[in-house]
């Protein structure tokens, strides 16, 4: 008899296997709110409550929540009840608020959210002690529990669209943030903003995915409803897990790690002070820094959105620019295609990692892979209009005969369901709107330098190029970018053998290379490098 084998018998190998997030959304493509679909959002959080990580207590979860689009009508109906009179729906924004718990500091926070609204020329409408049950919570959760409020917020009739409003509660938030930044201590909760729009609404917190339905009662009315849900389950890897991280964010849910995240943050930083917008003006640099310290991956994406979104780009567009697909070597992609990804590449850099992430504004909802497919993301269409996105196939019960379609979405790949216009947009469809709406490969032909322009002589219609004079040896090294690892590991092995370098994580002695290389080493040894 064959004894049974334990290896893997391919290249995947069962021992190495992962849970990641948690994460998808469920929407109606006619766009009709109800019940129904928030209570669909919650049973697919549930059924991925494997996906997300639990403390050793087994009640204190990495993090859980859901976005919804703005409840008009339970809103309405709770403020009622406060004394608080709404305005017409989109007259008003509505934001979950975190506050650290103690009359003094909790009113702190909210006095500088309500200096910040006033600032901005808008009336705070008044705040909602939103119900909470903090029995169903873990001990580590309950201990730096926040105490949760809404705060409404009245749109002024000079305030001519729905995006301008949107613009105007993203400076609240950032002022406010800012403004009481410090405020409350350990074990009182901090003071956050998980959203605030006139569109979406968030409730999040520290939860394992079955304490979200039971910590917010809310979510249990029939009055709640809403025509779109998105839905996360947490599985910190980068970051220990806290009330403000848990997903979904103000735009995005993320399931993955960022594996370029430090170069990402420092690129942005370095660019900070270049930023301009029609948008804001001069009050961009209220706004900055965009990635505050601190944050998960995942909400250092989502910050980014949130500032390529409100300076007039869509949401597909913002998604394309941080999580491209493979453009460089695609040699069946179309020019126009190509000149999107090549103009936004001196822009941005790529997000990269295996990641999916699902987003959503409230006027279309959608999922994206990155190049590789490291993570997976299916989708199920039913017959009467329910789209069910996940991480994985099988996370809402449907009945065979109402599946009308589907699929997964393929590496590099986005799925778009577009609410307003109740129907899926195709990949194909939405970046060849998004590619040929402005001149792409024209500004790269009229703007672009590269190192064969800076090469030729300059003269008419030439680039011109400035030497770098003056300078030490070290100090241009320094200047471009180069360390001294670069040199003895990297550069010297190309120079000597014309091919690029193998290594490891060994420590290299100078001695051993130098030698063979009297150019570097002169380099090295006219510099003041320590020794």
């Amino acid at each position: 008899m064959t004894p049974f084998k334990t290896e893997a018998a391919s290249l995947y190998e069962p021992g190495s296997a992962r849970d990641a997030c948690g994460v998808g959304f469920v929407c109606r493509l006619n766009n009709t709110p109800s019940h129904d679909v928030v209570e669909q959002g919650l049973q697919v959080l549930l059924n991925l409550s494997h996906r997300g990580a639990a403390a050793c207590d087994e009640y204190t979860g990495d993090g859980a929540g859901i976005m919804l689009q703005m409840p008009d009508q339970f809103l309405r109906m709770a403020c009622r009840q406060e004394g608080i009179e709404l305005p017409g729906p989109g007259w008003y924004g509505a934001g979950l608020v975190f506050l650290p718990h103690g009359s003094r500091q909790g009113k702190i926070c909210m006095q500088k959210l309500e200096a910040a609204a006033r600032k901005e020329g808008q009336k705070v409408l008044g705040w909602r002690k939103v119900p909470v049950v903090s029995d169903v919570l873990g001990p580590l959760s309950r201990h730096v529990e926040p105490e949760i409020r809404q705060v409404f917020i009245s749109r002024d009739k000079t305030i001519g669209s729905r995006g301008h409003f949107e613009r105007i509660l993203y400076l609240i938030r950032r002022t406010a943030e800012k403004a009481a930044a410090g405020t409350g201590r350990p074990g009182q909760g901090v003071f956050h903003i998980p959203s605030l729009s006139c569109r979406t609404l968030v409730y999040k917190g520290m939860f394992v995915a079955r304490q979200l339905r039971d910590y917010f009662p809310d979510l249990l009315d029939s009055a709640m409803e809403s025509a779109m849900a998105m839905v996360h389950q947490r599985y910190s890897t980068n970051t220990l897990p806290s009330w403000s991280l848990a997903h979904p964010f103000r735009f995005v849910a993320h399931n993955g790690e960022i594996n370029s995240l430090r170069g990402n943050i420092n690129w942005i930083r370095s660019r900070q002070a270049h930023f301009s917008s029609g948008y804001f003006g001069s009050r961009l640099e209220e706004l900055l820094p965009v990635i505050e310290s601190g944050l998960s991956d995942s909400a250092c994406l989502d910050s980014l959105v949130e500032l390529l979104y409100h300076t007039g780009r869509s949401l597909p567009h913002c998604i394309m620019m941080l999580i491209p697909e493979p453009w460089q070597q695609h040699e069946t992609m179309s020019e126009q295609k190509r000149a999107f990804y090549e103009y936004h590449a001196c822009l941005m850099e790529p997000w990269d990692g295996p990641a999916a992430a699902v987003f959503s504004d409230g006027r279309v909802a959608g999922a994206v892979l990155d190049r590789n497919g490291l993570r997976p993301c299916r989708y199920t269409i039913t017959c009467d209009g329910l789209v069910v996105m996940a991480s994985e196939s099988g996370a809402l019960a449907v009945e065979p005969g109402q599946v009308k379609q589907k699929g997964r979405v393929e590496p590099g790949r986005m799925f778009l369901v577009d609410l307003e216009a109740g129907r899926i947009v195709d990949d194909q469809e939405i970046k060849a709107e998004l590619c040929t709406a402005r001149p792409y490969r024209r500004w790269l032909n009229d703007n672009l330098v590269t190192l064969d322009t800076l090469a030729q002589t300059s003269g008419p219609g030439k680039p011109e190029t400035d030497e770098v004079t003056g300078l030490a040896p070290l100090q241009r090294l320094l200047l471009f970018g180069y360390t001294l690892e670069d040199l003895q590991v990297i550069l010297l092995p190309m120079a000597a053998d014309g091919k690029e370098a193998v290594g490891s994580m060994e420590t290299i002695s100078r001695r051993q290379y130098f030698p063979q290389n009297p150019g570097l080493s002169m380099i090295i040894s006219n510099s003041s490098l320590p020794r």
